[in-house]
């Protein structure tokens, strides 16, 4: 495990960026960045453009300092970016701490829940991450309904998974989100953090881990989180928020720093100008960050 990465990430000032959109979510996203479903010709074609966008925003010189970590999709950390691995970019050039999105999505709703499909080939992914100079993994869960036995389970699920992931050398994020449109938000919200403060009491005095989570609706809710010993940092995710209503959430939260995805990139397309994009980008960056400064 890097040791200057570890303290960066425990440690410095900024935010984590999202940029881990699967093959689920890139349509979506490459449409808010102003290419059309008919732009392209199938998965591979929607892949190369992809990571064209993420190249654009990596390589922007707006991109760094601010930011503190970036959480890839395996199939940007299997690519270069001007000739390194995005991974060995990130932080050679960057000074950003690469992490890997590891989930392989999510099962059905059961106990107002969706837990994670499992991953049969975790262990090869752990490897192949590490021999890319990755230092962390994320994956993600749902919590849908205020049910005390699904909320139980998705955390323990987050957990056997997690201290798996430590054993093989990484630190995982974990990231039980709790779906902000749930006629149950608030207490669901509550029910997680016990769960969780639980659950880390249970884990091993080593252990280290991060946590993403929704934006909560009674602020500092995730206090007793973020000075938690076992873990380096809680990021909130923007989770259908605008970057403006999330920034305005994430302020009110203290310890709490951003790892945002459409947030980040919103107001970002293909047709600007190098200087249009950068100055847009910049102005997200100087946003998010503030918010995450309290």
């Amino acid at each position: 495990m890097n040791v200057e990465q570890y303290q960066k990430i425990e440690n410095g000032r900024g935010f984590i960026a999202a940029l881990d959109q699967s093959g689920g979510s890139t349509p979506k996203a490459l449409r808010a960045y102003g290419v059309a479903d008919e732009d392209y010709a199938g998965e591979d074609e929607m892949f190369d453009l992809v990571h064209a966008m993420r190249t654009r925003i990596i390589t922007s010189p707006r991109f760094g300092g601010r930011i503190i970590g970036a959480i890839l999709f395996e199939n940007t950390m299997d690519r270069l970016i001007e000739g390194r691995g995005s991974a060995a970019y990130l932080w050679e050039v960057k000074g950003v701490v690469p992490f890997l999105k590891v989930g392989r999505g999510l099962e059905g709703e059961s106990d107002g829940c969706c837990l994670m499909k499992p991953i049969p080939d975790l262990d090869g992914l752990l490897e192949r991450a590490r021999a890319h100079g990755v230092f962390g993994t994320k994956m993600r869960s749902v919590v849908k309904q205020a049910d005390q036995e699904g909320i139980k389970a998705n955390v323990e699920q987050q957990f056997e998974l997690g201290e798996r992931i430590f054993e093989a050398g990484l630190v995982p994020i974990l990231e039980p989100e709790v779906d902000i449109g749930s006629p149950q938000k608030a207490e669901a919200e509550a029910l997680l953090e016990e769960a969780i403060l639980r659950r880390l009491d249970r884990s091993g005095p080593d252990f280290r881990c991060l946590f993403k989570l929704t934006l909560p609706e009674e602020d500092d809710l995730y206090l007793g989180l973020v000075e938690h010993p076992r873990v380096l940092r809680v990021v909130a995710l923007s989770g259908g928020y605008d970057r403006r209503e999330a920034c305005r959430r994430l302020a009110r939260q203290r310890g709490m720093t951003a790892s945002f995805s459409r947030a980040l990139a919103e107001g970002l397309t293909a047709g600007q100008t190098d200087e249009d994009f950068d100055r847009t980008l910049d102005g997200s960056i100087a946003e998010i960050y503030a918010a995450s400064s309290t």
